[in-house]
């Protein structure tokens, strides 16, 4: 299955966003420095679940995190999940 994801960026806010078999899932964010944000929710709907679209926006936020060279303050609580799972990502986490 091919996942896109859009980045929908705001001053303060933004989120990862796809859209699914008609299902949107996201992963939200707060920007708490130009070089820091905190990734605070992901929202995957019951019919999507366990299709790998939670791990492709971790993914695409970890990605996107290299490519602008930002840090990422894993709160939410599957984030964190992932990123215990990955420890090549280190580069792009704080906390």
């Amino acid at each position: 299955m091919s996942i896109e994801i859009v980045k929908e960026d705001g001053e303060t806010r933004g989120r990862y966003v796809t859209v699914v078999d008609g299902h949107e899932a996201e992963l939200t964010f707060s920007r708490y420095s130009k070089t820091g944000i905190i990734a605070d929710h992901t929202g995957v709907p019951d019919a999507l679940k366990g299709q790998g679209v939670g791990k492709a926006l971790v993914e695409f936020l970890v990605a996107d995190a290299r490519e602008n060279g930002f840090k990422i303050v894993p709160l939410c609580p599957f984030v964190k999940a992932q990123y215990s799972r990955h420890p090549e990502w280190a580069d792009v986490f704080k906390g």
